[in-house]
């Protein structure tokens, strides 16, 4: 059973800067795709940052100049850095492995990220 641990989220200020980090049970470079994907209350969620095996990164508008996503084969480990952070980011950041087609197969438990004004 392959695990996702997320973890560096927490309350920040506004135009502030977290790193968020999902540590793999097994080998990510295996799974075809890894990504980023933040849901806030009473909203669906969105995908906003992912990275295909051998491709690059694609970001969502709400996100594009601000978050990188980046990987660490070695360390089976994704991160997101988030910099110059808003209020409207506040939201459970999860992350995601491995993409079929009815969607990604294998998820975090999610880690809070609140931006305070």
């Amino acid at each position: 059973q392959v695990q996702l641990v997320e973890s560096g989220g927490g309350l920040v200020q506004a135009g502030g800067s977290l790193r968020l980090s999902c540590a793999a049970s097994g080998s990510i470079a295996s799974y075809n795709a890894v990504a980023w994907y933040r849901q806030a209350p009473g909203e669906r969620r969105e995908l906003i940052a992912s990275i295909p095996r051998g491709g690059s990164a694609n970001y969502a508008n709400s996100v594009e100049g601000r978050f990188s996503i980046s990987k660490d084969n070695a360390k089976n480990t994704v991160y997101l850095e988030m910099n110059s952070l808003k209020p409207e980011d506040t939201a459970v950041y999860y992350c995601a492995a491995d993409r079929w087609t009815t969607g990604f197969a294998y998820w975090g438990q999610g880690t809070q990220v609140t931006v305070s004004s």
